[in-house]
């Protein structure tokens, strides 16, 4: 038996609806970050971006388990001297939810160039509305 490779040209995508209201954030993320990757696919192949396209709404609505909203925060620099910023995650919730998402599944996806091109098949959006009905996304439910 030979091995299959998936060539770039022939992966079909899908497109998958996760609401987040009530869910919580790494659950989300884990699930999000399988279907961008493609391993619940039986064709996945590690070298080509075989993942789907995946819609989250309602991130504003997103929760974590214990003391984790109390201490959780988040750090960027400006590369400056002294350009050290930190948020807390209840700042991040108020000013970018979607982000907060979004940060947490990028960093369960490959740090090279094939991460980056399966992060920008993501769509998070903090309210229940998105632009991507056209499109069918096929709703998901993630086990709590």
């Amino acid at each position: 038996m030979k091995t299959y490779y998936a060539k770039p040209g022939e992966v079909e995508r899908a497109w998958f609806l996760i609401d987040a209201e009530n869910q919580v954030l790494g659950r989300v993320a884990t699930k999000a970050a399988t279907l961008l990757k493609g391993k619940h696919k039986p064709q996945y192949t590690p070298h080509v971006d075989t993942g789907d396209f995946v819609v989250i709404i309602n991130a504003d609505k997103i929760r974590l388990t214990g003391t984790k909203a109390a201490q959780k925060s988040y750090f960027r620099h400006s590369g400056f001297p002294g350009g050290l910023r930190e948020e807390s995650f209840a700042e991040a919730m108020e000013k970018h939810p979607e982000r907060v998402l979004e940060h947490a599944v990028k960093g369960m996806l490959p740090k090279n160039t094939l991460g980056r091109a399966m992060g920008k098949t993501l769509k998070v959006y903090a309210g229940a509305e998105h632009p991507h009905a056209a499109q069918k996304p096929v709703k998901l439910e993630v086990e709590d």
